[in-house]
């Protein structure tokens, strides 16, 4: 009997998607191959490289983001983080100017990240803290907060000059079809220090989303775990945005989709199968846009899509956690 119940369906259902994600990964490295390996090795695995970067970085970041927010609907991207790295850039370029373009791009990235930790912290604990506000306010508070970081960042952006104004803009204007390949290595490395911190609190996950009594009563030292928490996803943010830009309902769709597939809300399974959604939604989708289908369609718009219907849909249910 004990053996049978420790057979989880929730990990059948996770090694669905990785068989589906390998699938969608061969794919879009062998299909319709028609120059030497060697070019194809070095175009398709650099933008292979960074959608799985990008996979990971928003899949784990948004479910832990729903964890400590306890709902399905808030994520990092809907609370304005993504385009906040987009300020801090900015901001950097306005306030060191050119020395600032003489770093070398892993340099000023490590300073962005580092700083990007310290404003998400501080913007968490303003909007999170104190007396409870309802899910609709929170949504409405993070809509306009991504609204004024944006108009922010342009308003810096006009008074650059063209090689400053050309580093701030190449975040923003990154795209699932248009990714920044420059900084894979040190945005992998961000990846892993930021899982790595992530190991500290894995045994607690599953306790801090029953909330903040429960955690407390249960022995977790809730305060301290949440900031930490939101430490590593302000890290997996920096990394998921200076790869392919801001995207907004994209971390929504995956999380829910491996809310929904896993039939689990343990982190076990939900972590790594918001990781192999997205690996399946940005692999698989580039691999049917571009060389299935041969569409001009971006797959950006698709995706966007997709997520703004399901926010939309799980907006009128009011779904939470």
């Amino acid at each position: 009997m004990g053996v049978k119940q420790s057979r989880d369906p929730a990990a059948l259902r996770l090694a669905i998607l990785v068989s589906l994600a390998l699938l969608c990964v061969v794919g879009f490295m062998t299909f319709n191959v028609q120059s030497d390996w060697a070019f194809i090795l070095e175009y398709r695995g650099s933008r292979l490289a960074a959608m799985l970067l990008a996979a990971c970085a928003i899949g784990i970041s948004t479910v832990l983001f729903q964890t400590i927010t306890h709902s399905r609907l808030l994520t990092p991207a809907l609370m304005g983080f993504d385009v906040l790295y987009v300020l801090v850039q900015t901001l950097g370029m306005l306030l060191l100017g050119s020395e600032l373009v003489e770093w070398s791009p892993s340099l000023r990235f490590a300073l962005q990240v580092l700083v990007m930790v310290a404003l998400a912290l501080l913007l968490f604990r303003l909007l999170f803290s104190g007396s409870v506000r309802s899910l609709h306010l929170m949504i409405l508070l993070g809509m306009l907060a991504g609204m004024l970081f944006r108009e922010l960042s342009e308003l810096g952006g006009r008074v650059l000059d063209p090689s400053e104004f050309g580093i701030s803009q190449g975040v923003a204007q990154a795209s699932f079809s248009r990714m920044n390949t420059e900084l894979l290595a040190v945005a992998a490395l961000a990846l892993v220090v930021g899982c790595l911190l992530l190991l500290r609190w894995r045994r607690s996950l599953d306790v801090l989303a029953l909330g903040r009594d429960i955690a407390i009563n249960l022995g977790v030292a809730y305060e301290r775990m949440i900031l930490g928490v939101m430490a590593v996803v302000a890290i997996l943010v920096s990394v998921a945005t200076v790869l392919v830009g801001p995207t907004l309902f994209f971390g929504l769709l995956i999380a829910n989709l491996a809310y929904w597939f896993t039939g689990s809300q343990r982190h076990r399974w939900t972590l790594p199968a918001s990781v192999m959604a997205g690996v399946i939604c940005l692999v698989g989708g580039q691999l049917v846009l571009d060389h299935i289908l041969a569409s001009t369609l971006p797959l950006a718009l698709v995706i966007e899509l997709a997520g703004g219907l399901l926010f939309i849909a799980l907006l009128m249910r009011g779904v939470r956690q």
